[in-house]
């Protein structure tokens, strides 16, 4: 597939390449994260952004930072449809919501990420380690069918998002999610304005992974703790590359 690199610039131990991938009839603009001097078997996490945002929208690069620089991992982010370098006036929401009624936009988006994945991994330094997926709202709308479809995904931070949408994709999402088997750490904000508490845990209920844990907070959509990053990171790293979390019940708590 024919990518261009649009920027590579080393800083602080940090890697960065900006590029434009030519996939599947589209123009997929990302950006790789990775450390200067890379380890064979390194995961790579990728970042799915929210709408109005881009491939750089906070947290993604604080985290695409921490995963690089302390665990000496890779990141990969690409803009979502209509927005970033794809961004379709007036862009943010405005532009998102017709995106998101567009049948085969759930699709689309699965095909760019699995190139942006193959490039990624085709690079001598990354290779193919284990993987990983965060993204919360529209990095959910998005992301749960992704994860649900791509096999190379180990472990996945989701939230900010339920089971609701356009008529095409209820059950699309719904689907997605019954085929969710990795591990995943889910988010929600207990005031959401955007997603109600009913609607998230019905997505939360609807994952089929046995190992799956869910993270409540009070606030809006955009308030989520800055200790949730922390935890999303602490808990990545036990999947792609710790033991993994012993799940079981350590005592009876009552009869």
């Amino acid at each position: 597939m024919p990518v261009t690199i649009i920027d590579d610039q080393t800083d602080r131990q940090i890697r960065r390449r900006e590029f434009d991938l030519t996939a599947n009839g589209r123009t997929v603009p990302g950006v790789l994260w990775s450390p200067a001097e890379s380890r064979d078997g390194a995961p790579l996490v990728c970042l799915g952004h929210g709408a109005s945002g881009d491939r750089h929208q906070q947290p993604l690069p604080w985290l695409a930072t921490r995963l690089v620089a302390e665990h000496g991992w890779f990141a990969l982010s690409i803009d979502g449809p209509v927005h970033g370098r794809r961004m379709v006036p007036p862009g943010g929401r405005e532009s998102f919501w017709p995106e998101w009624k567009r049948p085969g936009t759930v699709e689309d988006m699965i095909a760019d990420w699995g190139a942006a994945l193959d490039w990624a991994q085709s690079q001598p330094d990354v290779g193919t380690g284990p993987v990983g997926y965060w993204g919360l709202s529209m990095g959910t709308i998005y992301g749960a069918p992704l994860v649900g479809t791509e096999r190379r995904i180990d472990a996945a931070v989701l939230g900010l998002m339920g089971i609701v949408g356009p008529d095409h994709y209820v059950p699309t999402v719904e689907a997605a999610a019954a085929a969710i088997t990795c591990p995943v750490l889910f988010l929600v904000q207990l005031e959401d304005e955007l997603f109600t508490r009913e609607q998230c845990l019905a997505l939360f209920d609807t994952l089929a992974s046995d190992d799956k844990r869910l993270h409540a907070n009070p606030g809006l959509h955009p308030e989520v703790p800055v200790e949730e990053l922390h935890h999303s990171i602490a808990f990545l790293v036990d999947h792609l590359e710790g033991a993994g979390t012993d799940r079981a019940a350590t005592f009876q708590v009552s009869e």
